[in-house]
């Protein structure tokens, strides 16, 4: 079976389908060591120090790790905790929610819906429309502003879709 017909693609036309373990290891080798601590440890930056917490501009926000987009700068809004949060993703296969009972809190993770790297958690305290808080880190994300190529480390070509 060649690699379009095992293909999984979210409703907004990009492909799911989880990263080879070569692709996950060239993936990994291009992240740096607060990167790794964050999208491969499950840890969490110091809130107020991310570098796109004031980003304003018109883009996407993007799985550092895989490329894929994430969540759009028309969802961000300032929650005052610190992190860039967002109250829905680009797509609802785009991010996966996975109960988290660490550090005795029961939150939902959120990871992304195709290298499965930490992105942060949800919450249930966001604004309308969903209510929702998608309070990610920084550094789990890459910004593309608007009218730029979206960034494909995987060379799946659906960085357009």
């Amino acid at each position: 079976m060649s690699h379009s017909d095992q293909t999984h693609r979210s409703q907004a036309g990009y492909d799911l389908t989880p990263p080879t373990e070569a692709e996950r290891v060239m993936l990994e080798a291009a992240l740096d060591p607060e990167e790794k601590r964050v999208l491969l440890a499950h840890g969490t930056e110091a809130p107020f120090c991310g570098t796109l917490l004031g980003e304003k501009r018109q883009g996407t926000f993007c799985c550092r790790q895989c490329g894929l987009p994430l969540f759009r700068s028309a969802t961000k809004f300032e929650s005052g905790t610190g992190w860039p949060s967002f109250w829905e993703p680009v797509d609802p296969d785009h991010i996966v929610g996975v109960r988290d009972t660490s550090y005795g809190m029961v939150r939902v993770e959120s990871r992304c819906g195709r290298c499965d790297s930490h992105q942060g958690h949800v919450f249930p305290d966001g604004p309308p429309p969903t209510g929702l808080r998608y309070c990610i880190n920084s550094v789990a994300l890459s910004f593309t502003p608007e009218g730029e190529a979206l960034p494909d480390p995987l060379g799946r070509g659906d960085n357009d879709a």
